[in-house]
């Protein structure tokens, strides 16, 4: 008849890094700041079972103009953030406001 499946039991033990609140926090200031200047218009949040990523679209239907993933190997003591252009990686840190300076280097949407 009918089976009694516990989820428990299939539930995955080890999970990814997440971004934590002072992370987010970091995450969202700079992009409020874009999007008021009109550069970005979305961004997504991806839990994976390697770490998690931050995707930053300028049209929602695009594929993101940046990433920035946090990843935490096994064994390894802290997390590193990479930040990825497109599908080209463009920086990897331990810090994460490191890697967001990098934004200040990287070319600008310019309107006239």
């Amino acid at each position: 008849m009918t089976e009694v499946i516990r989820l428990k039991g299939r539930r995955q033990k080890t999970r990814g890094p997440f971004f934590d609140k002072r992370e987010l926090g970091q995450l969202l200031s700079l992009y409020s700041s874009r999007v008021i200047k009109g550069e970005w218009r979305d961004y997504a949040i991806d839990h994976r079972d390697d770490g998690a990523v931050f995707s930053i679209f300028r049209h929602t239907h695009e594929h993101p103009l940046f990433a920035i993933a946090k990843r935490q190997q096994r064994g390894q003591a802290k997390p590193n953030f990479i930040l990825y252009e497109g599908p080209r990686k463009v920086a990897s840190s331990a810090s994460l406001m490191e890697l967001m300076s990098r934004f200040e280097r990287l070319p600008r949407l310019v309107s006239g």
